[in-house]
């Protein structure tokens, strides 16, 4: 009797294994800037974009600008380029100055994403909200991608894995999650951290990792109470299988809360990975005939989701680029533009 209960035991822990997948969901160590895309004379040589999530959005911005100003309409998920965005009641212009996130060297992890927010000083509640700089796209093909930022895509149409999938973001077929970790680097700030997911039906969900009052690096981790682990007690139902998309999930960002009877002013965080456990949607199996090959339509949807999310996120960089553009580059002297002299160095 003992022995067979020890094989049952066996026996789950197997299915479990089988049927439940962990990914990295993002891994902020694959998104340190490692090519120039100068957006300005004068900026060539500085590392400012992340090669492999490099995206052009020169084709939505009209046809008064210049080739090398389309040259420069590119952008990517490289750390620095991530926006930090505070509450409406929060956003004073200080606030906003000194909030901003920044690559980071770990001796541990090597490059992470630092993350810098200035919460009011007075007692207030405030939210701040780290995300990409575009929502991550889910249907973007494969590219090549050459040291000036030249986009050259790999195929024709939407085939094979995303481009943001494999730690930059995307997770695809993906029907419950279980679990959520962050690999996160406190320094006894006593405000919530959350972990944002946008699924395939364009639902935001908040997955609360905890409290961020510990110093050093901690995987915090969020179990999803709704999650079912007998199968018995599971709502079985049966879905078609042809044409439908598999379903996928996004990585949205993090929202970091501060009560309003907790310490304001500077808040220093640092983040290595997001990882997610979860149950596949669809088991990969074997079919006699090949659908996708004979109808297209998966192709054919996917490719112009594709293209509506390069236009939306891309009217938005290219208002973003032409304030860039307007900007003066002369470099910032307060005292001699305010007071009308030059400071005199001091001595050694």
């Amino acid at each position: 009797m003992k022995r067979i209960i020890i094989l049952v035991i066996i026996a789950l822990v197997s299915a479990g294994m089988l049927y439940s997948e962990e990914a990295v969901l993002i891994n902020f160590n694959r998104l340190a800037a490692d090519i120039s895309v100068p957006l300005f004379p004068g900026d060539e040589g500085r590392l400012n974009q992340n090669r492999h999530t490099l995206m052009d959005f020169s084709h939505v911005a009209g046809a008064s600008f210049t080739p090398n100003q389309r040259g420069a309409m590119r952008t990517s998920l490289a750390i620095e380029n991530w926006d930090v965005t505070l509450n409406s009641s929060a956003q004073t212009i200080h606030n906003k100055t000194h909030s901003f996130t920044r690559e980071a060297t770990s001796r541990q992890w090597g490059t992470v994403m630092g993350v810098r927010v200035h919460f009011p000083l007075g007692p207030h509640n405030a939210k701040a909200w780290i995300t990409p700089p575009f929502e991550i796209p889910a249907f973007e093909p494969m590219a090549e991608i050459t040291d000036d930022g030249q986009i050259t895509p790999i195929g024709n149409g939407f085939a094979g894995p995303s481009r943001f999938e494999n730690e930059f973001g995307v997770v695809r077929n993906v029907g419950t999650i279980r679990s959520v970790a962050v690999n996160v680097h406190g320094l006894n700030f006593p405000h919530s951290l959350h972990v944002i997911l946008l699924d395939h039906n364009g639902n935001r969900r908040y997955a609360h990792m905890g409290t961020l009052n510990f110093d050093g690096w901690a995987e915090l981790t969020w179990n999803n109470p709704q999650y079912i682990f007998e199968v018995r007690n599971r709502d079985l139902r049966v879905f078609p299988l042809y044409p439908f998309n598999v379903p996928f999930v996004k990585f949205g960002g993090f929202r970091i809360d501060r009560d309003a009877d907790r310490i304001g002013g500077d808040f220093i965080a640092y983040f290595k990975d997001v990882k997610i456990i979860y149950d596949r949607a669809m088991l990969e199996l074997d079919r006699d005939i090949n659908d996708e090959e004979v109808w297209g339509i998966i192709n054919h949807r996917e490719t112009a989701r594709r293209m509506f999310e390069m236009e939306r996120f891309g009217h938005h960089q290219v208002l973003r680029f032409l304030e860039a553009q307007k900007q003066t580059q002369l470099p910032f002297e307060p005292l001699q533009r305010n007071f009308g002299f030059t400071p005199t160095p001091i001595p050694e």
